[in-house]
């Protein structure tokens, strides 16, 4: 009797093709890295919100607040996906994604390439592919990667930017997040964002709570 031949439909092998491209070049990438870039660094803390109470100048602390809290804001961990452009950016020099992406419709890439082709619900660190239940980009508008504090600053305060948040749904947001949590654990060969994320949490609510005032540059 002949053999019988299984045909898989085109789709999953255009899938499994993308998720073995993928982790190749996480793997490429990984080994070609500086050790030291290798290693989960620690010490990275952040001031606590009480640290500033000593401001009188209730603008003058407010500022200072999310000055503190932008070292998160301006991380690689959130940047990355925050792109200025429609193609993610990954690792801690913020280099274009590989294989190239684009965000396509509610910013989970493109037919034939979505991001949970290769992103699981979790980090894969042997692969050294990042993971979440909701991985996805930041919608176009908000865009920070390549702004200054002071123009995130102001775009996050404005529902037309912010995915139409409150000031409390913002706090919640950066407090609670599932997925701006993952900063903080991003996995092997990645740079945790600074802190913890219930003290930028804190920080962003005392900010509000002294007038969510933005820097100045």
């Amino acid at each position: 009797m002949a053999a019988m031949k299984t045909l898989l439909p085109a789709g999953l092998v255009v899938l499994g093709l993308a998720a073995a491209v993928f982790t190749s070049a996480s793997l490429l990438e990984a080994s070609a890295a500086p050790a030291e870039s290798r290693i989960e660094q620690s010490g990275m803390e952040l001031r606590p919100a009480a640290d500033f109470a000593n401001i009188a100048n209730t603008r003058a602390r407010s500022i200072a607040l999310f000055q503190e809290a932008g070292r998160v804001i301006t991380s690689p961990r959130c940047l990355n996906c925050h792109p200025a452009t429609e193609r993610p950016l990954q690792g801690d020099d913020m280099h274009p994604h590989e294989p190239p992406v684009k965000r396509g419709a509610g910013g989970m890439g493109m037919p034939g390439m979505r991001c949970l082709t290769c992103h699981g619900a979790a980090n894969f660190d042997p692969g050294r592919v990042p993971g979440n239940p909701r991985w996805l980009l930041a919608p176009p508008e908000m865009a920070w990667a390549g702004k200054s504090l002071k123009q995130i600053c102001v775009q996050i305060k404005d529902p037309h930017l912010n995915g139409g948040k409150s000031m409390q749904d913002l706090i919640e947001h950066m407090a609670h997040d599932q997925l701006v949590g993952w900063g903080w654990n991003p996995g092997a060969g990645r740079t945790p964002a600074p802190g913890t994320q219930e003290e930028f949490g804190n920080l962003i609510q005392a900010w509000a709570d002294a007038g969510a005032q933005c820097p100045t540059k």
